[in-house]
């Protein structure tokens, strides 16, 4: 259980990851950050795009999992029913209870998992703390919340040392 605010790679979105990057370091689960990782805020239909990348990742033999901290009633729920992948909403992250709950309901251990997120404080910490391989993306929209920016300016040092460190 590490407490480390630095992830393992970068990427500038979630459609850059191969499914071969994570295939060839034995992850088979990716839990996956909802709101400004896979889809801007408030977005509630998967793109085209999104929905090819979850196919190549299933072909590749890895599991899309949402693992989201929303507070929107029923958003997270609604939002994996559409792309048709499976859903701990509430999740508490940088708790760890989200992260185990998923790996338990998979089947999956933290060697086969990753999770895929744009939050230092809440996705990398939390994932780091679990085990699990720690992938950041650069945020899909900054605009709304003026507390967003405060947030992403502290995490910018972390944010510096992930990019520096590459993909996988």
């Amino acid at each position: 259980m590490a407490f480390s605010l630095f992830p393992d790679g970068f990427f500038e979105s979630v459609l850059d990851i191969r499914p071969s990057e994570l295939t060839d370091r034995g992850i088979r689960l990716l839990l996956a950050d909802l709101d400004n990782t896979l889809v801007p805020y408030k977005v509630t239909e998967p793109t085209g795009q999104l929905r090819a990348w979850r196919d190549e990742l299933a072909a590749a033999g890895v599991e899309l999992f949402l693992l989201s901290n929303s507070r929107k009633p029923g958003r997270p729920q609604e939002f994996a029913a559409r792309l048709g992948i499976p859903v701990i909403g509430h999740a508490g992250k940088p708790g760890r209870e989200g992260f185990l709950k998923a790996m338990e309901q998979t089947g999956r251990t933290p060697e086969q998992t990753a999770i895929v997120g744009d939050q230092i404080f809440t996705d990398i910490l939390g994932g780091n703390r679990s085990g699990v391989t720690t992938l950041l993306v650069r945020p899909i929209r900054l605009a709304g919340n003026p507390g967003r920016y405060v947030r992403y300016w502290i995490e910018t040092p972390f944010r510096l040392v992930g990019q520096k460190r590459g993909k996988l």
